[in-house]
């Protein structure tokens, strides 16, 4: 059998690019930083959040020296609490989960990107330097008030911030 030179040429392009692309997706999947959302944050029953110690109160928590942690109910169609308040120079660990449909959890401006599903709880941090209000969006279609989803973070100077004035 004889292959054309022009044939083998597009054969050895394909190739490349075909193992290129995979190198790419290895490297942006693994060697960049990038934590994969996970399991880790567990299960909580979707019906019964108000009987969950976490999530029966919305509120961010300290747990350490400028380290806090955010418990947040993402429902058709708000975010609870809002706005999050957190200090600046400050690492935030979010708990984030969903009594009734599938939602999205971005905060806008940061890498916190995650999906929302009733009875699982995403967990992501995010390390907030400077003060200032990042907008947090629902990218999940979630039904017909989807479009005016969204709630905030406000980062306050650390010299201005009160725990627990997350109201």
């Amino acid at each position: 059998m004889n292959i054309h030179s022009y044939e083998k040429i597009w054969l050895v392009v394909a190739i490349l690019l075909i193992v290129g692309f995979i190198s790419t997706v290895t490297y942006g999947a693994t060697a960049v930083g990038i934590d994969m959302v996970d399991d880790e944050g567990g299960t909580v029953n979707a019906s019964a959040l108000d009987e969950d110690p976490r999530f029966s109160e919305p509120r961010v928590e300290q747990v350490g020296d400028n380290e806090y942690e955010a418990y947040v109910i993402a429902q058709q169609y708000i975010f609870n609490p809002d706005p999050i308040r957190v200090p600046a120079n400050s690492t935030v660990t979010f708990f984030i989960t969903s009594p009734d449909v599938i939602h999205g959890f971005e905060i806008v401006g940061t890498n916190a990107n995650t999906m929302v599903i009733p009875g699982q709880v995403a967990k992501i941090t995010v390390n907030f330097n400077d003060p200032g209000e990042y907008g947090i969006v629902c990218h999940e279609y979630c039904g017909s008030g989807h479009h005016t989803m969204e709630g905030s973070v406000v980062v306050q100077p650390e010299d201005e911030f009160e725990p627990g004035g997350d109201e």
